[in-house]
């Protein structure tokens, strides 16, 4: 059970925050011809930001803190745990979402059921795959959006899960 309250009126500030950064990424990707764009810099506001950024990584949270994690690649060489994730589609009615897995350039470290928070933090690259999964965002309380710098600009597996 998520955080959300079931009283018919009450939203879901994940699922908002995730249509949100859905929203900003549509921007930045109609405006990708624009060198110009105010979209671009709202995604990257550096000033040596990585160009074609148009990706808010972001990490979910359970009411218990634990982060959200997935696994990408099973059955692979390529198999791999992550905690980063794009929003790739939302259908706001029944807040739920397709994410794509961003591929962190360190093992993410499980102990149990939960991530080990170090492991997080020593991750400074993220790349974009084809693989995805669909979530319903009310199981979730928390959301922190990261630096869209942390992902490699824009890689061969734009709009997979589209």
């Amino acid at each position: 059970m998520g955080c959300k309250k079931h009283d018919g009126h009450a939203g879901g500030c994940v699922c908002d925050a995730v249509q949100s950064i859905k929203e900003a990424q549509d921007k930045v990707e109609k405006g990708a011809d624009c060198k110009n764009s105010c979209y671009d810099k709202l995604l990257s506001p550096k000033r040596h930001h990585r160009s074609g950024s148009d990706t808010v990584p972001f990490m979910l949270q359970n009411k218990k803190g634990n982060y959200f994690y997935s696994v990408g690649g099973v059955g692979t060489d390529h198999c791999f745990q992550t905690v980063f994730f794009r929003v790739e589609k939302v259908d706001e009615k029944s807040c739920c979402a397709t994410l794509s897995l961003l591929r962190p350039d360190t093992d993410i470290e499980l102990d149990g059921c939960c991530v080990d928070p170090t492991s997080i933090c020593a991750v400074d690259d993220l790349e974009r795959t084809g693989y995805c999964i669909e979530v319903d965002l009310d199981c979730f309380c928390a959301i922190q959006c990261l630096d869209p710098d942390l992902v490699g600009g824009n890689n061969h597996h734009h709009g997979c899960c589209k």
